[in-house]
């Protein structure tokens, strides 16, 4: 699970992450974000999931989505995974972000956390992943825009990606 989180500022929260198995060290810029835990469903992972990673929490009648999903190919320097994926979409109120929740290997690749307006990241020239973030962002807004209720429109599928450090 994945999660834009937007804060009241009108700027999306994302984590730079990395590769430290490689030299020079590629790194990349990701939405919050992990696993589903055994027992556990798609929306109780995601409000577990920022809160392990940002300190903050948030309601599940907050979430609104998924507002996508895709299969993932991730090929790093000691392991290839492939995930599936949902994108998530949460407004909260503007906050100081906490990693004290973050594992030992978060701690490792998660070197740095940013909080992003639009224009930036239409502008940037680093890695985001997914590629899509802007588009998903819209999505979400336009939704809630239009005075629907958190319940989202229908789910995109975004297909099979790769996102990796090296070939898979």
């Amino acid at each position: 699970m994945r999660v834009l989180l937007v804060d009241d500022r009108d700027q999306l929260l994302l984590f730079l992450d990395s590769d430290p198995g490689l030299s020079p060290v590629p790194r990349w810029w990701i939405t919050p974000g992990g696993g589903v835990e055994p027992g556990e469903g798609d929306v109780e992972a995601v409000v577990r999931e920022v809160f392990e990673e940002t300190g903050t929490r948030i309601a599940p009648s907050e979430l609104v989505g998924p507002l996508a999903t895709r299969v993932v190919v991730h090929g790093y320097s000691d392991v290839v995974t492939t995930q599936d994926e949902a994108f998530w979409f949460v407004r909260v109120p503007a906050f100081e972000v906490s990693t004290a929740g973050h594992t030992d290997q978060e701690l490792l690749t998660m070197t740095d956390h940013r909080w992003w307006t639009r224009d930036e990241l239409a502008a940037t020239d680093e890695e985001v992943w997914p590629s899509a973030i802007l588009t998903l962002w819209s999505q979400a807004e336009d939704w809630l825009r239009a005075g629907r209720a958190t319940t989202a429109p229908a789910t995109r599928d975004l297909g099979t990606v790769e996102e990796s450090t090296v070939p898979v």
